[in-house]
């Protein structure tokens, strides 16, 4: 599993700078640039209700599945990284958000 921190607040899963997901997919199959990843697990926060309110366990680890073929970590659509970041702090869609992380 990867270490995960995530500074996009407006997404439903985000609690204190954590993933409550146990897995998210990067995607960006043809991207060069970080900026041409995104997160595809976001989801909006809607009014006062989130996805994390529901979490027992706040947790880093989280399974990273990535599209981004380019770059060096993906080994067989999966992120073999030990930590990366997803940021877009107040993103208002998964195309506002990408893996700070992406290296070719």
């Amino acid at each position: 599993m990867t270490k995960l921190d995530c500074d996009v607040v407006n997404c439903s899963y985000n609690k204190d700078a954590c993933c409550v997901r146990k897995n998210i997919e990067v995607e960006g199959e043809a991207a060069r640039f970080a900026s041409e990843t995104c997160c595809g697990s976001f989801e909006q926060k809607r009014g006062n209700c989130c996805s994390c309110d529901i979490a027992e366990q706040v947790s880093k680890d989280t399974d990273v599945s990535c599209d981004a073929i380019e770059c060096r970590f993906n080994k067989s659509h999966k992120c073999s990284a030990n930590h990366i970041g997803i940021s877009g702090r107040h993103a208002d869609s998964m195309r506002e958000t990408e893996c700070a992380s992406f290296i070719i």
